[in-house]
């Protein structure tokens, strides 16, 4: 050691420290008299050969003169065996502690002995070199570690199985002890397998469609595309099966899925054998632990109940709405279930709901803290938080607030905004509340088009800026380039250009969601339409300005100024004088108050609840008329599980009813009467193809009485795919009366298609009953998209 002193960068003392130590014994920790918070006086690396000391202590956050921590110490540890210099858990640190107080802290390693000299991968060829590098996480020059090229193989053998290839094997040839001086793997790929049978046995009480909804294996179509079997989900499959019976009562479930080969190489079938057991029942109902609020109180809330099947949907919900009703009184409090069998009776359960964390005093909003907005105003954020220093902290406003920031889709989809309590150290009823954002791309450019039975073919280029700020002028280039001018103020400004080929329209529309920050909502319109009808060519530019107001979940009112300028012309020669004196430019200008109320259950495709919308507008200028509108329709099902719909709850059979009454003055032009026929009017008669005819055109009436009793069942067990019945009834007169009432009946389908999101399709076939000699029939109406109505209402 002495000759070798010039090179070694530990100094005499340190050498002589070391001598002592093996001399004496040695070191070890002292029980009595720990070295924590000692100065250290050196870091003594001992058994290195192939690194030197130096370089080994330059990768440690303990240092010489700092004070010993070991936690500190510890994470240095973890961080010489991510190296991988080392033999895995190898590293150890003793102490000693010297007679100044200081203490000398010496490392034990043992040294992997051998590096990487080649990483050899035979038998690839779908998986890319570098891909390959990353999967097993070996490269040349690094030390020799069994451990890690054993993990390599098996993350090479999972990235196989997930891209579906379930037979490929990878073994380990080189690398297996730290004498081997190459890695080599040996992989064996197979094909790609594919599942080409989903089965289900013994399963007695669910039926195989509605459990495959629950897998997330999916099977190869038509024996072409998809079924790519990845064995990942095979426990997936499982919990999602359990979780299903679990909640029909069956909580004593098994599901043992099994892979089967198939005499074709790359197809396999899975059948999972299901062994149900006992559906329980709730024998009673137990809530512990409240303190702030009643038992009774909180009973009501329950829909499980003793005598019924047990149903852990129904559970989930119980725990859900006690933790709201205590969350709205200012109480974070954690609701769970147990449930427990009742001794001496197979199949019955007693359900306690235990209620955690009611200190009784409510919470309290403190500071509202907003991070992450650039561009987006303050106000914008706060406006969609219901949340205000010093009020009672209504903790579900949180998840609340948390999506109608969401919904303003001005924030990143990928990094959904939160709010959320900080941590109070001291355990206060005042909690500050943060919310993140993370702003994103708020501009969109869309081109699109679709297509009806009432209106055609038709286009669609869009431009639209949800986060639009009119009072956002540009100071700079920057404030261009960088995307700040006209932009933060949660104002949206949508830009529409619709060519068709039976009508066009453009417009350009500007919202102010929160109007001077209260809760009125301001639009602006702009808009050219044209359209050629069988009796006229219409032209129509205006505007329309409206104010409104969400005065409940359930209200929303509103009131609408329009001025338009309508052009009839191209009126064929023959036409009566109900159209021919309508005929050049009008001017309008249009006062229209409207009131909706809105309990359905789903915007898209409802079950039960109602719309109810009226309005009533007062018309003048080359006209003076009035019109008004009350529309309503009301969704029934059964909320009785098993009764048209199945056990789980799903697949309702649903019966809609609307009704429809629309009056205007006499006085009214022709292109603002009411005309029937088609899509969400009379189904079985074309579009305007019924109403008031002279001369076999039709000029619109002044009333109009539109009803639909439609009654929609489930074909699919996926509930993609439904079939409907419907009697369509009414008239469209000159006058508020009944002379020529019309009737149709038909059937149809409502798909929902994937690719094109949650928007369905209608197909529907009708055949009038009653008509009038003129009007128009039409057997088959279809629509992509929302089906119109008050807030899309299919019905």
């Amino acid at each position: 050691m002495i000759a070798c002193r010039d090179r070694n960068p530990w100094g005499l003392t340190t050498v002589l420290a070391v001598a002592f130590a093996f001399t004496m014994g040695l070191p070890r920790a002292h029980a009595a008299d720990t070295p924590a918070g000692r100065i250290i006086e050196n870091i003594v690396p001992m058994g290195t050969r192939l690194r030197p000391p130096q370089q080994i202590v330059d990768l440690m956050h303990s240092r010489p003169g700092k004070p010993y921590d070991e936690a500190l110490i510890q994470e240095d540890v973890r961080r010489l065996h991510a190296t991988k210099w080392f033999v895995p858990g190898s590293v150890e640190v003793r102490t000693a502690i010297q007679p100044d107080g200081k203490v000398i802290v010496y490392l034990y390693l043992s040294e992997l002995s051998s590096t990487v000299q080649e990483v050899v991968y035979q038998g690839v060829q779908h998986i890319s070199p570098n891909e390959l590098q990353n999967l097993s996480g070996v490269r040349k020059g690094d030390p020799m570690n069994p451990l890690t090229n054993e993990l390599g193989r098996q993350a090479i053998l999972r990235k196989y199985q997930e891209d579906g290839r379930y037979f490929a094997s990878v073994e380990l040839l080189e690398g297996k002890t730290q004498a081997d001086t190459r890695v080599v793997y040996s992989v064996v790929e197979g094909p790609v397998v594919k599942v080409t049978s989903l089965q289900f046995k013994g399963n007695k009480f669910a039926d195989n469609g509605r459990l495959k909804t629950a897998l997330a294996t999916k099977k190869q179509f038509i024996g072409l595309f998809g079924g790519k079997f990845n064995p990942m989900t095979l426990d997936v499959d499982r919990q999602h099966i359990v979780e299903y019976y679990h909640g029909l009562g069956f909580l004593g479930v098994r599901v043992s899925p099994e892979v089967v080969r198939s005499d074709e190489p790359g197809q396999i079938r899975i059948v999972y054998h299901i062994d149900e057991g006992i559906r329980y029942s709730v024998s009673d109902l137990q809530i512990e632990g409240n303190k702030s609020v009643d038992t009774s109180a909180l009973k009501l809330l329950t829909e499980q109940k003793p005598g019924d099947t047990y149903d852990r949907r129904l559970v989930q919900g119980d725990l859900l709405r006690m933790r709201d009703y205590y969350g709205m009184r200012g109480h974070a409090v954690a609701v769970e279930e147990k449930p427990y069998e009742v001794p001496g009776q197979p199949g019955v359960v007693s359900v306690s709901y235990q209620v955690q964390g009611d200190r009784g005093e409510p919470d309290r909003v403190g500071v509202v803290k907003i991070e992450g907005n650039t561009v987006t105003k303050s106000s914008v954020i706060m406006n969609q938080l219901n949340m205000y220093p010093g009020q009672i902290l209504q903790y579900p406003e949180l998840e609340n607030a948390r999506m109608r920031l969401s919904r303003l889709g001005i924030f990143d989809p990928q990094n959904p905004p939160s709010v959320e309590v900080e941590a109070n150290e001291f355990d206060s009823s005042i909690k500050d509340i943060r919310v993140r954002v993370q702003e994103t791309r708020t501009g969109q450019f869309m081109v699109g088009g679709g297509v009806n039975s009432n209106a055609g073919l038709s286009g669609s280029i869009v431009v639209n800026e949800n986060n639009f700020d009119l009072f956002r002028f540009p100071t700079s280039w920057d404030d261009i380039r960088l995307g700040r001018a006209w932009r933060g103020a949660g104002q949206s400004l949508r830009i529409e250009a619709v060519p068709g080929t039976q009508f066009q329209r453009y417009s350009a529309t500007f919202t102010e969601p929160r109007l001077f920050d209260t809760l009125y909502s301001m639009t602006n319109s702009a808009y050219y339409f044209n359209r050629n009808y069988a009796e006229y060519f219409e032209n129509r530019v205006g505007g329309r300005f409206s104010i409104g107001r969400q005065l409940d979940p359930l209200w929303r009112t509103s009131l609408t100024t329009r001025v338009e300028g309508v052009e009839v012309n191209n009126v064929p020669y023959w036409a009566p004088p109900s159209i021919t004196d309508d005929i050049g430019w009008h001017f309008l200008l249009g006062f229209r108050g409207g009131i909706t109320r809105d309990s359905r259950d789903s915007f898209l495709f409802p079950t039960k609840g109602s719309v109810v919308d009226l309005s009533v507008e007062a018309v003048t200028g080359d006209y003076n008329f009035p019109v008004g509108t009350l529309e309503a329709t009301k969704f029934i099902s059964s909320d009785k599980p098993g009764f048209l719909s199945r056990e789980d709850g799903s697949g309702k059979h649903v019966l809609a009813m609307r009704s429809q009454v629309s009056v205007a003055g006499s006085n009214a032009p022709v292109y603002e009467r009411f005309y029937g026929g088609g899509f969400r009017s009379l189904r079985g008669f074309s579009f305007r193809g019924v109403g008031p005819n002279e001369n076999n055109l039709f000029t619109g009436g002044t009333f109009a009485f539109v009803n639909t009793l439609e009654y929609q069942m489930p074909l699919l067990a996926n509930d993609k795919l439904f079939f409907v019945t419907f009697l369509d009834h009414g008239t469209i007169e000159n006058s508020v009366e009944i002379k020529n009432y019309r009737v149709s009946a038909g059937f149809g389908f409502r798909i929902a298609v994937p690719a094109l999101g949650p928007l369905p399709i209608a197909l529907d076939f009708a055949f009038p009953l009653n008509k009038a000699p003129w009007d128009n029939e039409q057997l088959f109406s279809f629509y992509v998209g929302l089906f119109g109505g008050p807030g899309g209402s299919p019905y």
